[in-house]
């Protein structure tokens, strides 16, 4: 019998009901009974990984430590469990096609003709079994990405199927998360789609052994028994997730209604009350402010929540810990101009500029970072918000009037953010940044020093573009350091202004590594330096 155990999360009737967050949420509650737990994330697009999909068609792009351009979903695996992912977290069926075909070409097949059964869903279970064969993990959580009856999806059920066969029922359980609709003109909710979608797994030869049913209301005992007899599970096996004020409350749902107890006891494992002092006190603290702030987010895809995911999450993490509520004031870059900048941004308590690529909508960030700069409003650029502080101070501090990055303008007279030494000889797109976690040296006596409390950090990075170091001197000696570099590079990591309250630019994404349990320190500095300014240069009432 083997050691590891796999649950797969599945979805139906439709997307985005938060299988990400139902898994995370059970893995949460089985670390905290002291189980090994690791989850992953299968993805059905063709698709190498998500690091050449627009925001707007995927949301953002969570980097892990060791370079891997993943799903936003492993961003909550890791902000639950307070754990690091890895490129083995999240495949893609472009992964999965792309290692088969190259066995394929190596002549690994021995003459073979190659098909989906079994070589593509042999494929979909070594990925699968990657951590189990480590016996590092008592379960092993994988999600399935897309919606059961997709056809992109089939390929992926059919190895649970094979897997469940093969291993036996009770080492593979398989939860389903899909949806109770209310019809308001009715005054019902309805099980018929839960039904039809329970159907369509079990036409794929998968019988889901739990379910778990988004819905506005609350389940009546009636619904829950006919859900059980009509979908074959146990009634017990019927978990309502009814919506939360906050995905933070999703443990403590699952927990209320038993999602842990009957996952355990199918996969012959014993319940333990599990230990969620610590989480719930972040709860406490983020649902019972002492204050409250407006921090403005600039960025060219405000439109969409999921670009900035990791960034909202972390103002969380970091509220919670200044027992401060934070009010994040999306702002797109394109409508800002010297004209409306006041406007818009003086009521704001601090600022961030975001990542992002392009030169669509970099004159708005420009003059948001002179009008905070200026007004000694709390500042943050995360990697492009740090290079356009740059490009600012440049143009209006050393009146180098036309200075920019290269990647805005390949001909500038002044590039003070250019194309990495190593890039330049790149052709290929995908995966060929400058990504994962590296090192950064922080000098002593700076705000980024007392802010981390210590000398040396790595952090993760997802760029092509740097600091120009030909410029460094004449920056630093007008006033803006660089308290933060690379010790084997000597790239630029961090800068800041000697004479501003909190003006702090990273190149590397600080947001990736803010958790519930280990908020990032950044993040955290940032919003008690906005607090301060909102309660004592501002002098406005923020006292709930």
């Amino acid at each position: 019998m083997p050691n590891t155990k796999y649950v797969f999360v599945t979805g139906g009737v439709s997307s985005s009901l938060g299988k990400g967050i139902v898994a995370a949420s059970l893995a949460k509650l089985l670390q905290a009974q002291g189980y090994k737990i690791t989850i992953q994330k299968l993805d059905p697009y063709i698709n190498i990984d998500p690091g050449t999909l627009n925001p707007y068609e995927h949301g953002e792009c969570f980097v892990t430590d060791d370079g891997a351009e993943t799903d936003l979903d492993l961003g909550h695996y890791e902000r639950f469990l307070n754990v690091s992912t890895s490129q083995a977290n999240n495949v893609t069926t472009g992964r999965i096609y792309q290692s088969v075909i190259d066995k394929e070409r190596r002549g690994e097949f021995l003459g073979k003709t190659v098909q989906v059964i079994p070589h593509i869903t042999n494929e979909i279970k070594e990925r699968v079994q990657i951590f189990g064969k480590t016996g590092e993990y008592d379960i092993v959580i994988t999600e399935i990405g897309g919606t059961v009856g997709d056809i992109e999806s089939l390929p992926y059920v059919e190895a649970v199927r094979q897997m469940k066969w093969e291993m036996g029922p009770e080492n593979v359980l398989v939860i389903h998360l899909t949806l109770i609709p209310y019809l308001a003109a009715a005054r019902e909710l309805k099980t018929k789609p839960t039904q039809h979608s329970v159907k369509t797994l079990m036409e794929s030869g998968v019988q889901a052994d739990v379910l778990v049913c988004r819905t506005e209301h609350d389940l009546s005992e009636k619904i829950r028994i006919k859900l059980a007899r009509f979908c074959n599970v146990s009634q017990e096996a019927v978990i309502q997730s009814i919506d939360a004020s906050t995905i933070y409350d999703v443990p403590n749902l699952m927990l209320n209604e038993g999602l842990d107890k009957v996952v355990l006891k199918k996969l012959g494992f014993q319940w333990h009350e599990p230990q969620l002092d610590q989480w719930n006190d972040f709860l406490d603290r983020h649902k019972n402010p002492l204050n409250t702030i407006k921090i403005g987010l600039i960025g060219k895809y405000v439109e969409l929540q999921d670009s900035y995911k990791s960034i909202l999450e972390a103002f969380i993490h970091a509220g919670a810990v200044n027992s401060t509520r934070v009010e994040v004031e999306c702002i797109h870059s394109e409508t800002l101009a010297s004209k409306n900048i006041e406007s818009l941004l003086s009521h704001l308590h601090g600022v961030v500029v975001a990542p992002g690529f392009g030169e669509r909508g970099i004159e708005g960030k420009i003059e948001a970072v002179k009008f905070v700069r200026e007004n000694k409003i709390p500042f943050f650029g995360i990697c492009l918000g740090m290079q356009m502080a740059v490009i600012e101070f440049a143009r209006n501090v050393l009146y180098l009037t036309d200075a920019n990055s290269t990647e805005m303008d390949e001909n500038t007279p002044h590039p003070v953010i250019s194309l990495m030494e190593s890039q330049k000889r790149i052709v290929d797109k995908g995966g060929t940044m400058r990504l994962g976690a590296w090192d950064c040296d922080i000098q002593q006596g700076t705000l980024a020093f007392e802010t981390y409390g210590k000398t040396s950090i790595k952090e993760r990075h997802r760029h092509r573009y740097e600091f120009n170091d030909q410029y460094r001197k004449l920056i630093n000696d007008a006033g803006m350091i660089a308290s933060g570099t690379n010790p084997e590079t000597g790239l630029v990591e961090i800068i800041e202004l000697k004479d501003h309250p909190w003006f702090v630019g990273v190149q590397y994404h600080p947001e990736y590594k803010s958790t519930v349990a280990n908020p990032h320190p950044l993040f955290v500095n940032f919003i008690k330096a906005a607090l301060h300014y909102a309660l004592v240069k501002k002098n406005t009432k923020v006292l709930n």
